[in-house]
This record gives structure tokens, sequence and C-alpha cells, in this order.
């Protein structure tokens, strides 16, 4: 690919850096911009130079989540989404592109601030380490009214009770919580997140790329056995499958149409108050819906 428009890619000191760049978007996940992320990707994997890549973000926040905006138009003779079929080949086809994180031979660390949603945590739970700074926020909230997970790590990270009580109601945990669950390798002091990740990424720097990719390929190797890749495969066809969710699905139509996207999502999330879970300790919550601090 000849340049590149939503992200930008840089090499220094035996590390990649990737960066999410539509900070005035907050970094919203486009098919363009996982086109050139997977075409970076494999850059960095085919460079000599390369020890391991970083994944980041620009501005704010790693990635407030998909552009549900930016989808191109329906072409004439190709495949759009009139079918359940065909929703299930769109987001296959976003999903390949996702996963050459997964795929590729040298280390991924995926540095996280600021909100962490929906397509934000697809691409930073495929990632081989995730740091992130402490009050960062990671959650699904399109699982209220749009759809399942179409890439889904959060249950070899937290086992399935809290997958299920993070996916079932679209709350978020900070990255501090986040690295309680095992969601996160770490959590650190927003002022350390830079150098935590490149402290890290220095030290691989120093491995030999061919005992990076032995090591880093035997874990994810035992992640297939236990049915990560198939469990992907199938992620994207069940979020097909709840686009099906017909009363939630036809509601959140109307009520783009009536009152445009931005009002829609607001009006969704505010039912939730903060729109957050609490990992230690009851949920208190305020008339407002919003956890009471101990």
């Amino acid at each position: 690919m000849d340049g590149y428009e939503q992200i930008r890619y840089e090499v220094a000191g035996g590390t990649a850096r990737i960066t999410l760049d539509r900070p005035e978007k907050r970094n919203a996940i486009t098919f363009r911009m996982q086109e050139e992320l997977h075409e970076a990707l494999w850059d960095a994997d085919d460079d000599t130079e390369v020890h391991s890549v970083v994944i980041r973000g620009a501005g704010t926040c790693f990635s407030a989540g998909y552009d549900l905006l930016g989808a191109p138009p329906l072409a004439e003779g190709r495949r759009g989404v009139r079918s359940f079929d065909d929703d299930a080949w769109q987001l296959e086809r976003s999903q390949r592109l996702r996963m050459a994180i997964f795929d590729m031979h040298k280390p991924v660390i995926a540095q996280v601030h600021g909100w962490c949603l929906a397509g934000g945590c697809d691409i930073a739970l495929l990632c081989d380490m995730v740091i992130a700074a402490e009050d960062a926020r990671f959650g699904f909230p399109p699982a209220r009214d749009l759809g399942a997970l179409p890439t889904n790590f959060w249950l070899y990270h937290v086992g399935p009770q809290w997958a299920k009580r993070l996916m079932l109601t679209g709350d978020t945990v900070t990255g501090a919580e986040a690295q309680q669950l095992g969601l996160v390798l770490k959590a650190v002091p927003s002022a350390d997140l830079a150098d935590e990740v490149d402290g890290l990424a220095a030290r691989l720097a120093m491995i030999d790329t061919d005992l990076l990719a032995a090591n880093k390929r035997i874990v994810n190797l035992g992640m297939e056995l236990m049915g990560a890749r198939t469990l992907q495969r199938l992620s994207a066809e069940n979020d097909a499958r709840g686009h099906l969710a017909s009363t939630a699905m036809e509601q959140f139509r109307r009520n783009v149409k009536e009152k445009g996207l931005r009002a829609t999502l607001a009006e969704r999330d505010a039912q939730f108050g903060d729109g957050r879970a609490r990992v230690n300790g009851p949920e208190r919550r305020d008339e407002r819906g919003y956890l009471i601090e101990n």
C-alpha cells in the first residue's frame, strides 16, 4: 500500500510503532484503517530490523470503536449486507485483516490510554501484551443493541463469568481493574505509560527475532488448540446472528433516522448511568446509575 492515510508507521530502535491516526474521530476504525493496519503489521513482520510492534492511538484515546458512519456505499454487483450470509462475509473480511496481529511472528504490544471500546478492544485484545493507563476504559457498549462481538478474545483473558458480565451489559472497567481481571498485562499511571511500553519493547529488541517468533507462536498455538481461532470464525457469524435481533435493531435504526447516530448512542448509554462495572465490592449506585465510591 503506497502511503497511509489513517495510521502512522515508524521504525526506530528495533521497534515498529503503529499509531491509529484519526484523533478528531477518537480513532474510530474504518475498513480503510484496518487495511492499512494489516499492511503495516506484515511490513513490520518482514523487516529484519524490527523485533516487536507497538499499536497506540493518537489524541485522547486508543480507539472509541468502529466508525458506524464510515461504511462504503453498496456497489452494484458486489456484496452488501442484504442477507445473513452477506453480513457474515463482511464481518469475516474485516476480521481477517485484524487477525494479522495474532498471526504475525513478531510480538505486538497494545499501548492503551483513554477509551478502548468495541473495535478498539477487538484490536487491543488480539495483541500479545496490553499495557494500559490506570484510567483507561475497556468495554463493548454496542453489545447493548447492535449485535455481538465480531472478534472475541475476552473469554481467553478473563474467563467465562467476567466475559459474560461485560459482554451482556456493555459496561466498562478501568485499566487498573482490567489488570486485576487479566484483561491487560499491566496498568500504570498515564504519565508512565509510554516509558513502560518503550522499556518492554527495548527488552524485546535484545532477543533474536526467531526466538521471539518461536515463543510467541507456541503460546498462540496452545490457544488455537483451545479453540481460539475457531471461536473467532464463529464470533463473526454470531455477530451477524446478533444483527437479526429484530426488536433492538429496528428500534436502533428508527432512532438513528429520527435523532441521528450521536443522539441515539447517547440516549442508549444514558440508561446505564456511568456505564461502569465494579470489580471489587458491591455496585451501589445513585439515582442516575453512577457508582457510589466507597
